[in-house]
């Protein structure tokens, strides 16, 4: 099964906020839990920070497409059944590595 891709800038900026959103969310579910959870998971602060980063070159327009994963892809390869939005990363990733999903309909 192949990983779909975004078809437009605005769709792979919308998906990146929607991570932004996502990795917030989980952090604020594990700080609810903090009574069971004895700590967050260790791979938390770095998969935030990573997707924090690539918002804020977005941002700051220093952000391009590469031939090399995202940064935080090896948390999602090791860590993914923890992360309930890894689909997203991995969609994000590919759009990162192989460009837009743009497909010609003349």
């Amino acid at each position: 099964m192949s990983i779909q891709r975004a078809r437009s800038v605005e769709e792979y900026v919308e998906w990146i906020r929607q991570a932004v959103f996502e990795v917030d969310d989980l952090r604020e579910c594990l700080e609810y839990e903090m009574e069971t959870v004895q700590r967050f998971p260790v791979f938390l602060d770095t998969l935030e920070k990573g997707i924090k980063d690539l918002y804020q070159s977005l941002q700051d327009g220093s952000y391009h497409f590469g031939r090399e994963d995202l940064p935080f892809m090896e948390l999602v390869d090791h860590h993914g059944e923890d992360i309930p939005f890894q689909m997203l990363l991995k969609q994000l990733n590919a759009t990162h590595r192989l460009g837009l999903d743009v497909t010609d309909e003349d």
